[in-house]
């Protein structure tokens, strides 16, 4: 029996559900603040706190010389100051902490302490600082081929650039720590983080303290999207050290405005191609440059970059393609993962080049996407040298092109834009295909603890972190199936470094694939000893025949010889019969992801275990005299593997493509001059809304192409829905390229802004 929505649907359509700023401590909690720079880049010259640590009701003041560990909190690269020193490199680094009775007395501590600066020209932008070789790492490439060679002699040569935006998180709960001082150093801290196991680190490395002295929980997230695989560190280390600081312990919750103006965001890329072609639109050479916007520090840049890297083919084979990535040091907050990680802007690259060949050879764009795709019955490699396995491009491009009737639209499109001046239709089909597993190899691992009460109710505990997404409920869909038994018999606990250790962030699509083959190894290990105690229960009577372990099936809350089926006794039987037999009813779990490889020096491996795939159809309206734009309709067929749970992952692809939306279309990041961000609040900064979402919606699963390898031959389904939104993109561009009868380039970055949108059809008008 499935579980027919989410696990914690009614706690949180009721108001039940507990975050971490629902929880009641006791009278002794104190509130922490940050107080962060207001300069882009400056030096420090001086910091007085001295009238902020008299006001009554204040417990504390911390500064980078109240540190017991060490002043780092960089999760790869250790680049990153816990609190600044000398100098700020952005708006919003953190300077001081203050611990107080209540936030309003935190904020007039505030505004009684004076830092002098002295501020210094910051770097804003990536051509700024190429201009000033402001480089994060050295420049990455991978290549196949031999593009330089074959572009010289391809008939067909376009080059050009595209800009991708970045985007603000915008999860509904913002940044959130809670920590609770134990006996000695010991440290309990709640925290709204992806990556509990990195979280315990870098709090154990702040307060010079063990990792067996820290705890870290995490019962739940109100959304993280990514923002919360490294970032949320940050907080939680700022509240360990106000709590241990004072003996108390100590919140931090983010208002809105401070969660922007603090936090990173999705990398912004200026990406530089060069394509070549022939008159069919078979792409034979490809040269790419990505130039990325990283920030202030490196966060989780380089293995963002790789990733766009990996993605800059999409669906399509590309025999020569050499692609080379640099990442540029800039005067903004660390940007850091964001959903897809570094995919969309890999993808959206490929998606507008191929888009643009069809417009310079006056074809229709899905007829060369076709002539391109990895083909199925083909060892097609892509150019890191990895084989496209159980290709399904071909199947859901079939399936779709029938389903949404993509070839009378686009008779109606290109007959409605023939007879409207002012208001213009536009088509478009793009396909995603994209690689499931953490790149840096040995991240693909997860661990699990499951324990069987006597009462036969069992309680599991993996990993993962349940953010919103349903993870949980698949374990328990997974654990009920390995058991046999109703899901009313299990229970997922709170993700906890004490239970399960050592285990990476739940991020990269990987959250079921990894902690459910963890959750399934303990419940093998467990279904293995109780499997014994069924053969002696069921052997007792020597006047039958006899069975073996081999032959015990649990199923439909039975256990059973499947041999002989009448020969059964129920698992809430079978459990205290175990336990009296002083059989464990308790195993750990671990399962890593078998033969994945990456060599960066030679850009050959196999990254992937394997691809997700689907397509997508967007027809959209648009208005030329205000920019104005609306989704008449969007099919999306997604290949979700034999899916655990369809509801969820309809509703993960959905809520995947309308975040997509905002990102090619309204989610615009604007700073002033002097790196103030202006879009720091829901007024001024447009996530999608229900107005966003396409008039016409339909999302179907691939059928009967079951996944192998995997948790009972499922596929991730969380990053992959995100880049379907490029249909949109790429419709906006044929909408707008109809305005110049098909024949101009639009010019239009990402995002399609109203006022992006009227700057391209002015200029394919001028």
């Amino acid at each position: 029996m499935k579980i027919p929505h989410h696990e914690s649907a009614i706690k949180h359509v009721t108001g039940q559900s507990v975050y971490i700023n629902d929880i009641d401590v006791n009278d002794q909690l104190l509130y922490g603040k940050v107080v962060y720079s207001p300069f882009a880049y400056a030096k420090i010259q001086s910091v007085d706190f001295v009238k902020a640590l008299q006001l009554s009701g204040v417990k504390a003041i911390l500064s980078y010389k109240d540190i017991p560990g060490e002043n780092q909190m960089g999760p790869v690269i250790h680049d990153e100051p816990c609190l600044a020193e000398s100098e700020v490199n952005f708006i919003g680094q953190a300077l001081l902490l203050i611990a107080a009775e209540s936030q309003e007395i935190t904020r007039k501590a505030a505004n009684l302490i004076h830092i002098e600066y002295e501020p210094l020209e910051p770097v804003l932008d990536i051509s700024t600082a190429i201009e000033k070789v402001n480089r994060l790492q050295p420049a990455r490439k991978i290549e196949t081929g031999n593009p330089a060679k074959v572009l010289k002699s391809c008939k067909n040569v376009l080059d050009g650039s595209v800009t991708t935006g970045g985007q603000e998180h915008w999860y509904l709960e913002t940044q959130t720590a809670l920590a609770i001082p134990g006996e000695d150093q010991e440290i309990k801290i709640y925290s709204s983080t992806q990556h509990p196991s990195e979280t315990q680190a870098i709090v154990s490395k702040v307060l010079g303290t063990n990792k067996n002295e820290v705890e870290v929980e995490v019962r739940r997230m109100g959304g993280a999207f990514g923002g919360k695989e490294t970032q949320a560190n940050h907080y939680a280390a700022w509240a360990a050290l106000l709590a241990n600081a004072t003996g108390r312990p100590v919140k931090i919750h983010l208002t809105r405005d401070e969660d922007q103006i603090m936090t990173g965001k999705r990398h912004e890329f200026i990406s530089n191609y060069k394509v070549g072609f022939d008159d069919a639109g078979k792409i034979t050479a490809l040269e790419v440059e990505f130039n990325v916007n990283a920030g202030a520090a490196a966060d989780l840049t380089m293995p963002i970059l790789e990733r766009a890297m990996f993605h800059i083919d999409n669906a399509y084979f590309i025999p020569n393609l050499k692609v080379v990535g640099n990442t540029w040091k800039t005067n903004l907050p660390p940007n850091t993962a964001f959903r897809g990680f570094g995919g969309p802007q890999g993808m959206a690259v490929i998606e507008n080049i191929v888009d643009r060949i069809a417009r310079f050879l006056k074809r229709d764009a899905l007829e060369v996407r076709h002539l391109n795709l990895y083909k199925p019955d083909f060892n097609n490699r892509t150019h890191y040298g990895q084989i496209v396995p159980n290709n399904r491009l071909e199947v859901l491009l079939e399936q779709i092109i029938t389903s949404s009737e993509y070839f009378q639209r686009r008779k109606d499109v290109q007959e409605f834009n023939s007879k409207n001046n002012f208001i213009k239709k536009g088509l478009a089909l793009t396909p995603v295909k994209f690689g499931i597993s953490f790149t840096t190899a040995f991240l693909n691992q997860a661990g699990s603890l499951v324990n069987i009460y006597q009462d036969g109710t069992v309680l599991v505990n993996h990993g993962g972190t349940e953010m919103g997404q349903g993870l949980n409920t698949k374990i328990m869909e997974i654990a009920a199936s390995e058991l046999g038994i109703d899901l009313e018999n299990i229970k997922v606990n709170a993700t906890n470094t004490s239970k399960v250790p050592n285990t990476s962030a739940t991020a990269a699509s990987s959250g079921t694939d990894l902690n459910g083959m963890a959750v399934k190894d303990a419940i093998i290990k467990i279904k293995s000893r109780l499997k014994i105690v069924a053969t002696t229960h069921f052997n007792k009577d020597k006047k039958l025949i006899q069975t073996s372990a081999e032959n015990v099936v649990f199923d439909n809350n039975n256990v059973f010889d499947k041999e002989n089926p009448e020969r059964q006794i129920s698992f809430k039987e079978l459990i205290p019969m175990a336990y009296l037999s002083r059989t464990s009813l308790s195993a750990t779990g671990f399962y890593k992801t078998p033969n994945i490889h990456f060599d960066c020096d030679s850009g050959k491996g196999k990254p992937f275990h394997y691809f997700a795939s689907g397509m997508s159809v967007s027809e959209v309206l648009i208005d030329t005299l205000t920019g104005k734009m609306e989704i008449l309709r969007t099919d999306i067929l997604h290949d979700a593997g034999k899916s655990i749970n369809e509801k969820i992952d309809i509703g993960q692809i959905e809520g995947g493509f309308i975040q997509g939306v905002g990102w090619v279309t309204t989610e615009e990041l604007r700073y002033d001059k002097n790196g103030n961000l202006l879009t720091h609040s829901p007024d001024t900064y447009k996530i999608p809304t229900i107005s966003d979402i396409p008039n016409d919606f339909r999302v179907e699963l691939l059928k009967d192409y079951p996944n192998p390898n995997t948790i009972r031959q499922s596929k991730a389904i969380g990053e992959p829905p995100f880049m379907h939104a490029l249909s949109v993109w790429m419709a906006i561009k044929d909408a707008v390229s109809s305005v110049g009868n098909n024949e101009v380039e639009p010019d239009l970055p990402i995002p399609a802004t109203s006022e992006s949108v009227l700057k391209a059809i002015e200029k394919i008008k001028g």
